[in-house]
């Protein structure tokens, strides 16, 4: 039994942008205002981080057109290095990273939806435990229906920034935001290490194209439409970060946006007076949900990859019979997201591998240089997908990625290395199966 391919061009680009766009955006710029000096530079490090998601959007709309199959990024890294560095991302992804920000998400949606309704003081954990299950039930029912909900949830949330930054651009800005700039600690200008730190919450915040990789064998004629959606939908997304910063900086100015943990809200209120606070609330909700609903559908696809693969539970390759969905990743992998909720015990786990995505970005860009060797472009077929700027965009990406996963060591050396203690806790994993297999 194979996947349905029951997802169109428009399916897979709401996949990337849903992937992409969660609650940052509505609250992580006012970390890069406190790191630079300047409305400019401010708006640089937004447009320095787009390009740079950009390219990893490229690099892996030509792995997904050489390799349209289930899994994604599990596939290209095992192909390319050894089938233990796709099982260790495999592993990294269901044990902390994926069912960790699902449990994160989660109680954010919580916390915002029981604030819409005027109910702050109840209980957050219910709700998000609520949520996680209803979103599992509806994809566990079929890729369609999960796309369906998915598709209305990220229309909603680009709505809300589309309005927005219409509205941010017709009210009059705040006196000077433009020219306003301060001076640095050492009485210099900005850094490079400055820029650097900012670009740091800014590509957390890009995040997420890859998810369209992950469910390429339900995509249809994906060697066409997963490069068209990684395309498409990483530049929209590049273009309203771009936009709604601006947005924020014209509202409240350098100083004001460096000032408040919510931008957002903020600006909304500025706007819309007593109806921002409740229109960034709902924005919110609506965006946090629908990143729930994306991260129950796409990444249980790396687990039934590795399954079938011979390496993890032989449970995890089987599709349901009617459904045509890996049921079973989809019930252990929100069956631990609910249980990291519960505990609370997520964000720690979270601090401790956070870095782990970024080493697996900068690895996998990396494969497009071994897989030009290996599979010539002159031996593809007649117009595949090709990544522009090679090998020069390629080596700047995991250069980058390097360089954000040095910062991350840096500043919080303890946790890294309890992160890297977790993951090397699938290797005895791997091998059990892999020697059974």
């Amino acid at each position: 039994m194979t996947f349905k391919r029951a997802l169109g061009p428009f399916d897979a680009t709401m996949v990337v942008i849903g992937g992409i766009i969660g609650s940052g955006i509505f609250i992580n710029p006012y970390i890069v205002a406190q790191r630079l000096d300047s409305p400019a530079l401010v708006l640089g490090a937004w447009i320095a981080g787009g390009a740079i998601a950009l390219a990893g959007a490229y690099s892996y709309a030509e792995l997904g057109a050489l390799f349209p199959r289930a899994g994604g990024q599990y596939v290209y890294l095992r192909d390319a290095y050894h089938p233990v560095a796709g099982f260790l991302y495999g592993w990294a992804l269901l044990a902390l990273i994926e069912s960790g920000a699902i449990a994160a998400v989660a109680i954010t949606f919580a916390n915002y939806a029981l604030r819409l309704v005027g109910r702050p003081d109840v209980a957050a954990v219910p709700i998000a435990i609520s949520a996680v299950i209803i979103l599992s039930v509806i994809n566990f029912l079929g890729v369609k229906p999960g796309s369906r909900v998915l598709n209305v949830l990220v229309v909603l949330k680009v709505a809300a920034l589309a309005v927005l930054i219409i509205a941010g651009a017709l009210a009059p800005g705040a006196p000077g935001w433009w020219t306003a700039a301060r001076e640095t600690t050492a009485g210099g200008l900005t850094t490079a290490a400055s820029f650097g730190a900012a670009l740091i919450p800014i590509l957390f915040a890009y995040g997420g194209w890859q998810n369209a990789n992950y469910v390429a064998e339900e995509i249809e004629n994906p060697r066409r439409n997963l490069p068209l959606s990684l395309l498409a939908g990483t530049t929209a997304v590049v273009i309203i970060y771009v936009l709604v910063n601006a947005v924020y900086l014209r509202a409240l100015g350098l100083e004001g946006l460096a000032a408040t943990t919510t931008p957002a809200s903020k600006a909304a209120a500025g706007l819309f007076g007593a109806w921002g606070d409740i229109f960034v609330t709902a924005a919110i909700a609506i965006s946090t949900f629908g990143f729930l609903d994306l991260a129950i559908l796409a990444p249980t696809r790396v687990y039934y990859a590795m399954a079938a693969d011979g390496v993890f539970l032989p449970g995890l390759a089987k599709l349901h019979p009617v459904y045509r969905t890996p049921w079973l990743a989809i019930v252990i992998q929100s069956t631990w997201s609910c249980i990291l909720a519960a505990t609370g015990s997520y964000e720690r786990l979270l601090n401790y591998v956070v870095f782990a995505d970024w080493i697996f970005f900068g690895l996998t860009v990396g494969t497009v240089m071994v897989f030009r060797r290996r599979h010539p472009v002159a031996s593809r077929p007649a117009g595949a997908y090709r990544a522009p700027g090679y090998p020069v965009v390629q080596i700047l990406f995991v250069l980058v990625s390097a360089a954000v996963v040095l910062s991350v060591v840096r500043d919080d050396p303890s946790s890294a290395l309890r992160g890297t203690l977790l993951l090397a806790l699938g290797l005895p994993v791997y091998w059990w199966y892999s020697r059974r297999s």
